[in-house]
């Protein structure tokens, strides 16, 4: 498992394989080779720095294939925020644990 933060430095959760889950333990995202997509197959962003999240605003009308999410998990206790990166130009945060 590999914990991720959004790019302003927001703990969002863990990358289980190729899984996004929540610190509350929901399941959010399918990773798809560095890019993220929702239950519905929306384009949510992507991976980038090895463990931070941003969306790209030109691919945020990408579809990919949706998934059926599993269960909720137990939890946790999310760490401590990082202090954020400069956002890219043509990007912006990736949303937060508690859009979902």
């Amino acid at each position: 498992m590999t914990s991720v933060w959004t790019w302003g430095g927001t703990y969002f959760g863990h990358l289980d394989g190729d899984n996004l889950w929540t610190n509350a333990g929901k399941h959010v995202g399918k990773l798809h080779g560095e890019e993220i997509y929702g239950q519905d197959g929306r384009y949510l962003g992507e991976v980038k720095s090895d463990n931070r999240l941003i969306t790209n605003l030109s691919k945020k009308s990408r579809r990919g294939p949706g998934f059926t999410p599993y269960a909720n998990r137990v939890g946790h206790i999310p760490y401590v925020n990082y202090v954020g990166y400069v956002i890219y130009v043509g990007y912006e945060d990736f949303p937060g644990p508690d859009t979902f």
